[in-house]
Parts: C-alpha cells; sequence; structure tokens
C-alpha cells in the first residue's frame, strides 16, 4: 500500500531540490529559473511529499485569465509508478481548470498520454546544442545593422522589449519577462533603433549539464534571420563552450541557420495544447525561454 501524498506550494527552500531533480532528468535548467517561475504565479508551483519528504514537483501556471503553462513535472525515480505523479497532475490541471487554453511541451513518449487528457499535438521543439570555442561556423560579415544598435543591460528599454515580445508569445507575460530580463545571470542583448523600436532580443544564462555546466539561449527572437545570427553570435562569443537553444519547428528558418552556424541536433519534444491554440505566427521566434514554461 503506498504511503498517502501531501501536495504543498514550493518553498524557496525547495528550489535546490528542484534544480538537482531537472538537472537529473537532462532539463539543464538555469541558474535562477526555479525562483523566476515561483514569481511568475505565486501559487502555480507544487511540491509532492511522503511523510514531509519531497518526491516530486509540477508547475502549473496561470500567465493571464486567458492562458496557462503545465512543466516542470517530474517524480524521484524510486517513487514512480505509484500514482503519485498522476495526483501531482490533477492538481495541476484543476488550477488551470478555468483557462481557454493550456500550454505543455511533451517528451515523445508522454504525447499519448497527454492527448487522453485532451490536448492536441500543435508542433515540434528541437534542442540543438554548440559545443566548441567561441567561433561559430561561418563567415561573420559583420551584417549591417543600419541604425539599430546593439545594447545590453541597464541600457536596454525595457518596456519597449516588452511590447515586442507581447506581439510574438502566446500571451502577454511582463512579470516573467521583467524577471528573466533582469537576472544577473547571463547576458542580455537587445536589437534598437534610432526610432526606439526593438527588432529583437536574447538571453544567455549558465545551466546546469547532468555533467558540468553549460549555457543556455532563450528567450530569442528577432524580425529576420541575419538579425538572429547576430544576436546568437554576440551572445555565444563571451560564452564558450556547450550552448543550448530550444527552437519552435513552426520557424522554417531557424534550422538552416543553426546548422550553418554549427549547431547540432540534440532531442526533440512536442508542444501540445488544450482549448484554442494561440493564434501567433512562430516566424520570429528562434529560441524559447525554457521547455518548463513556453
Amino acid at each position: 500500500m503506498n504511503d498517502l501524498l501531501t501536495i504543498r506550494t514550493l518553498k524557496i527552500s525547495d528550489i535546490n531540490h528542484v534544480t538537482q531533480w531537472s538537472r537529473d532528468e537532462g532539463f539543464a535548467p538555469g541558474n535562477g529559473d526555479v525562483g523566476i517561475y515561483k514569481h511568475t504565479d505565486q501559487q502555480g508551483l507544487w511540491i509532492g511529499c511522503i511523510n514531509n519528504k519531497p518526491i516530486g514537483c509540477i508547475a502549473g501556471v496561470k500567465y493571464n485569465s486567458s492562458y496557462g503553462f503545465i512543466g516542470l513535472f517530474l517524480v524521484v525515480k524510486k517513487f514512480r509508478g505509484k500514482g503519485y505523479g498522476l495526483e501531482l497532475w490533477k492538481h495541476a490541471l484543476k488550477h488551470l481548470s478555468d483557462l481557454p487554453c493550456i500550454g505543455l511541451e511533451a517528451a515523445p513518449d508522454r504525447v499519448k498520454d497527454y492527448t487522453n487528457w485532451g490536448f492536441k499535438l500543435s508542433s515540434s521543439t528541437t534542442r540543438w546544442k554548440w559545443e566548441g570555442s567561441d567561433h561559430l561556423l561561418g563567415i561573420d560579415n559583420n551584417i549591417s545593422l543600419k541604425d539599430i544598435k546593439i545594447l545590453e543591460g541597464e541600457m536596454i528599454p525595457r518596456s519597449v522589449v516588452q511590447t515586442y515580445d507581447a506581439k510574438r508569445e502566446a500571451s502577454p507575460r511582463p512579470h516573467f519577462l521583467s524577471d528573466w530580463l533582469n537576472h544577473p545571470a547571463g547576458n542580455v542583448l537587445a536589437l534598437i533603433d534610432s526610432q526606439g523600436l526593438c527588432h529583437g532580443f536574447g538571453r544567455i544564462r549558465p545551466c546546469l549539464l547532468k555533467s558540468g555546466e553549460g549555457w543556455r539561449i532563450g528567450p530569442l527572437l528577432a524580425d529576420t534571420p541575419q538579425l538572429a545570427e547576430v544576436l546568437i553570435r554576440k551572445l555565444v562569443i563571451r560564452h564558450p563552450g556547450v550552448v543550448l537553444i530550444d527552437v519552435p519547428e513552426l520557424n522554417s528558418f531557424a534550422p538552416l541557420l543553426l546548422n550553418n552556424l554549427g549547431f547540432e541536433r540534440m532531442s526533440e519534444t512536442f508542444r501540445m495544447y488544450r482549448g484554442t491554440q494561440p493564434p501567433i505566427s512562430m516566424s520570429e521566434l528562434y529560441g524559447l525561454a525554457c521547455l518548463e514554461l513556453g
């Protein structure tokens, strides 16, 4: 007979546990990611416990009254197959039950399971990896930016980037994006023209691999593949080593760009939605912020 699972909201003291679990599963969590998830929806992260010992977690985050996302869903291996994951899943789904659309990123072997819960397949997401020096393949032709400047850190006009992001994402996410852009780990670059308009931005942050450390790029959005290339080159040149980026299949420009730069396909997941899929184009989205929250 299984012990009774109790589910409670995630505490600050749980973050190290969840981060290590994510690392062990190969999620490659970024430094500070879980804290950002918690701030996005204070009630949307839970820990499953057996006899007060944390054994699993899940996120069911409400971005707003129209859209939510399920992720960070895992149970420690020795406690799997006992129904604890199902209890966590139902808990998160109930939290999001009043929303017209819920998204998630599914591992290939879980697509059928989520289909049984009313989720429909949208597209694949490919994780690409660069491993090497700071010099990506191809020739850096110093693409003309005309009147566009590359700004970083405190020089970036946050409200302009927020507006740019809101038009290209499933839902406006001001709190999430603000935390993402202002987090001290890593580096943020933005392409801003003389009129103060944004034409792309991206963040690179340190992440924890199963063995060792690396970097993750995301989010990365740009008007054109050429501008996306500028951002990728500028981000990678400062952070050599293993660099990961998660790219939606619906951006048909991204695979050729990343191939030309020397990135290799590493793994694949699948974006699924329950409800009406957000009517947005992915053609300017070159890197997801994270698979855990979309």
